[in-house]
């Protein structure tokens, strides 16, 4: 009796590089109303060793479909960003590559991951809360345009 192959997965995470930046300004754009500038994606890559920027790329056409950063400094890290394309959104992308991020910092014997969120983007909130998130404080005025409180959220991890 022959094993049948596991099916491959719709992407991947790759490091993210200089020449992803257009399409991955695309998305944040279209993703977040006070979007990150150009320069400060620019400043991720070059913070090599604290800072850990990746792109999901699409299996079969290579497309960029996402990203997500995150900073490591000892055994914490901090989710900084993480977007999907919205033409993929609702299909558990942004769930499977942060569980896939969240298995690498076990690895590595991160202790605590830790990230802000939008009092009001629900979607992003259960999905935090469903991979074991959970509000640890509120950031008052955070965020601009509109102005709005952020829930610090943390996931202590075994």
């Amino acid at each position: 009796m022959s094993e049948a192959a596991a099916p491959e997965k719709a992407f991947r995470l790759r490091p993210m590089i200089l020449p992803d930046l257009p399409e991955v300004l695309a998305i944040e754009r279209r993703s977040f109303p006070n979007p990150w500038p150009e320069s400060t994606f620019r400043g991720e890559l070059q913070n090599a060793g604290i800072s850990h920027p990746f792109v999901v790329v699409e299996s079969g056409t290579g497309a960029i479909i996402g990203y997500l950063i995150y900073w490591k400094i000892a055994d914490e890290a901090q989710v900084n960003n993480v977007a999907v394309h919205p033409d993929f959104r609702n299909r558990r992308i942004g769930e499977e590559i942060l569980r896939e991020v969240l298995a690498t910092l076990i690895r590595e014997e991160v202790r605590l991951v830790t990230l802000e969120v939008r009092r009001s983007n629900a979607p992003a909130r259960r999905l935090y809360e469903k991979l074991g998130f959970k509000v640890m404080g509120i950031r008052k005025a955070y965020y601009s345009n509109p102005v709005e409180d952020a829930l610090v959220l943390g996931l202590t991890l075994n």
